[in-house]
């Protein structure tokens, strides 16, 4: 069976204690930063920061609201980059977890290509055009183990488990926040292994934090044209 995240943000308080779990985790340099009067550090994902913590001030109803959203990758079910690498060698998924996993042959692929058909902007490259993103910290559930940043939690705000527990947990949770907060509501629940439970719009708490707020026409462009790539070239060997 699958594995899945639940994420609630309603109970995280940007900590970042899953932020340096994972750069720990993964042995991931520190990223060189400056003050922009904000506590979100760094300014964004990276090819050696799997995990940024985003942090918004919101007026709701009148209040002041500070929302928190950890943002990662969220291993797609039926993943955009996966299709459209269509090499099993840079980008695959582990049977056993459904985690979607990059190696260091992504380096052979169309990085910019990868990049755009990301539903949620995650994957980053390195100068060389290497691809990174979170992992699920894989070598940890072969291990036994659930994810460093699952872990590293103090609030339970992060869980990891069979999908189907996921899934039942952030439903029953979701009962409990719509009580107080009727707006609340599951994201892409059915599409992705990383299931975020927010109190308002998801557009309030990061700019890809929906892919519906995503052009798909893109990424279905990129696809066909991944697609298409080797009777283009098989033609161009003809002529």
């Amino acid at each position: 069976m699958s594995k899945s995240f639940f994420i609630d943000t309603t109970i995280c308080t940007a900590c970042r204690g899953c932020q340096v779990a994972c750069k720990q985790w993964h042995d991931l340099p520190a990223e060189k930063t400056k003050n922009r009067g904000t506590y979100e550090n760094p300014a964004d994902l990276s090819f050696i920061t799997y995990k940024v913590v985003r942090m918004r001030e919101q007026v709701i109803g009148g209040k002041l609201n500070w929302l928190f959203f950890p943002e990662q990758c969220r291993h797609c079910i039926e993943a955009p980059c996966l299709e459209t690498a269509g090499d099993p060698g840079a980008i695959y998924r582990d049977e056993k977890t459904g985690a979607i996993i990059f190696t260091a042959n992504t380096k052979r692929l169309n990085a910019d290509e990868i990049i755009e058909a990301c539903p949620y902007n995650i994957p980053r490259k390195a100068p060389d055009g290497t691809l990174a993103k979170c992992d699920m910290c894989l070598d940890r559930l072969e291990n036994g183990l659930v994810p460093a940043c699952v872990q590293t939690c103090p609030t339970g705000a992060m869980n990891f488990g069979d999908r189907d527990e996921m899934l039942a947990l952030a439903r029953k949770r979701l009962g409990e926040v719509k009580k107080k907060n009727p707006k609340a509501m599951l994201i892409d629940e059915d599409t992705v292994n990383v299931v975020y439970l927010v109190a308002y719009e998801p557009d309030l708490y990061c700019a890809n934090a929906m892919a519906s707020n995503i052009d798909f026409n893109i990424t279905r462009q990129v696809a066909l044209k991944r697609m298409l790539r080797p009777l283009t070239n098989i033609t161009s060997r003809l002529l």
